[in-house]
């Protein structure tokens, strides 16, 4: 995409035509979006969470009704192949949509909790409260699904948001844009802000009440650092290098069928994408020689009986072939595939899916997140060996295990430092909205879905309730005689077989005591 004049120039990755021209937000307008944004919050957030919901389901319907036509937005700003933007990037969506439908009620509402003996007469509850303007920064690679479903959690809580979709898939943004707009949902609601890291920066100075940013390592800890000075919460859904271990024992033409479409599907461009595969020493060669041939079969292009599309983001293209070439430089093999040298970028994105063998984690492809369709393949000897591998690494966003011992892949899954695991199977636990997603180390701080993916956008408001009729308590002043009564109290309380007769006693008599000091 380029900026010309006022407007930006948009084409394709996977056919190198201009697609559109879009007019990009002005970084002189942030300060209004946010004025009528905060100015919206009184309205949104005190509708009922059923009337919020009734603007979703709108928007859910909307999205049914119109999905190939959105399909067809996304892979023309993407590249990816078209059953990938309807299966990985709307579905989901969608989905997302139906169980905040679903849950958000109960999830919102208010939640009555225990109370504790010793404050004996009083009721405990918890009450959500929207947090305000929430600021959301989604990417390129899913710009639908990673822009909506925070979007719609927050919207859900009561919040208003200001979203700022990627500006390397402006298309998508706009489209969201629009759907938002035919929904009906009330001006100011959900604003968008189209365009570059400027804007970015610009919307995290405004001081938003909450920030969710999806991307890159290095912007997330800009954003951090920027939260940080203003006590800004925030969530950070960053990168992965995420491993995939294979056993002796495993299933392996549904391993290797996994490997490929857990490294390759949407180019490799996933968070959570198979990015390294260590294999038991005993089927490593049988696991290569499969791995080899399938990838030589799969077809690449932008029709419907293709698999795979082109890269996004030409700067990616940079970061894959550095990766390669440094690989290949100390000594790791390219069974399948072809050098950089050999690739041709210049107007499209198209790069061929690669697998390598004989690398180790002296080279960045073991270490550094590739994002592009690049498998490297190791051997290893011992299931304590391939849990440290698998573990060194400055990330952990998700992992598979592939076995047929269910035993051996829950102690292996337990051993992984990673927000999530998947056992003879790959990336699917995004799916379901049940589960939290997130990650641990450099990928990223707090998680989303489900309940979790709800609260995370409300205060908790911790409420307790006395009926007012007592005219003091019994911990309140004046504290004169107090003391030996609160001890006995709190030890026949606390000790291993509680005395509830002496409790009692020592209970009566501090309102005794209480009361008898207010009179006098």
């Amino acid at each position: 995409m380029e900026e010309i004049h006022d407007k930006w120039e948009v084409f394709s990755p996977a056919t190198g035509e201009k697609i559109a021209e879009i007019e990009p937000t002005q970084v002189g307008a942030i300060p209004h979006l946010y004025t009528k944004s905060r100015q919206s919050f009184q309205a949104w957030s005190k509708l009922s969470i059923s009337e919020r919901l009734h603007y979703l389901r709108t928007l859910r319907l909307l999205m049914v009704e119109k999905m190939d036509e959105i399909a067809e937005v996304i892979s023309k700003d993407t590249g990816k192949v078209k059953i990938e933007a309807l299966v990985a990037d709307i579905m989901p969506t969608i989905d997302a949509i139906k169980h905040i439908e679903k849950h958000a009620m109960k999830a919102l509402s208010g939640k009555k909790v225990a109370t504790p003996l010793l404050l004996i007469g009083k009721k405990s509850y918890i009450e959500y409260m929207a947090r305000g303007t929430v600021l959301v920064i989604s990417p390129w690679n899913y710009p639908l699904q990673l822009a909506m479903v925070p979007i719609l959690n927050a919207l859900a809580a009561g919040n208003t948001v200001i979203a700022k979709p990627s500006e390397v898939t402006p298309l998508v943004g706009v489209c969201i844009e629009n759907l938002f707009i035919e929904a009906g949902f009330p001006k100011g609601t959900i604003q968008f802000a189209h365009g570059g890291k400027e804007l970015g920066a610009a919307l995290t100075e405004q001081k938003p009440d909450y920030i969710f940013f999806t991307g890159s390592v290095r912007t997330g800890k800009i954003i951090g650092e920027v939260a940080a000075k203003h006590s800004i919460p925030t969530t950070l859904e960053l990168g992965g290098k995420d491993p995939m271990i294979v056993l002796r024992d495993a299933n392996l033409e549904r391993a290797v069928n996994g490997a490929l479409w857990g490294a390759f599907t949407n180019s490799g461009q996933v968070c959570m994408s198979v990015e390294r595969v260590y294999v038991e020493r005993p089927v490593y060669q049988e696991f290569l020689a499969l791995l080899k041939e399938k990838t030589k079969s799969m077809k690449q292009g932008s029709h419907f009986e293709d698999d795979i599309g082109s890269m996004t983001f030409p700067a990616q293209v940079d970061i894959v072939a550095g990766h390669l070439e440094d690989a290949l430089n100390k000594g790791a093999i390219l069974e399948a595939g072809k050098q950089p040298k050999e690739w041709k970028t210049e107007e499209t994105h198209f790069i061929p899916p690669m697998i390598l063998s004989n690398v180790d984690h002296s080279m960045r492809i073991m270490n550094e997140e590739t994002f592009g369709p690049v498998l490297p393949v190791m051997p290893f000897d011992s299931e304590e060996e391939v849990v440290a591998l698998a573990n060194e690494s400055e990330y952990g966003l998700n992992s598979s295990v592939w076995t047929n011992d269910k035993e051996k892949a829950r102690r292996i899954a337990s051993q992984l430092v990673t927000g999530a695991v998947t056992i003879n199977d790959v990336l699917i636990t995004v799916a379901n909205h049940h589960l939290p997603f997130g990650g641990t180390k450099q990928s990223g701080i707090g998680r989303y879905h489900g309940e979790q993916g709800l609260k995370i956008f409300c205060h908790e408001k911790a409420i307790m309730v006395d009926n007012g009729r007592k005219d003091a308590e019994i911990q309140w002043y004046p504290y004169e005689g107090k003391y030996k009564s609160f001890l006995s109290l709190f030890q026949n309380y606390f000790s291993v077989k509680p005395n509830w007769i002496k409790f009692v006693k020592d209970y009566l008599q501090l309102i005794k005591i209480s009361k008898a000091k207010r009179k006098s």
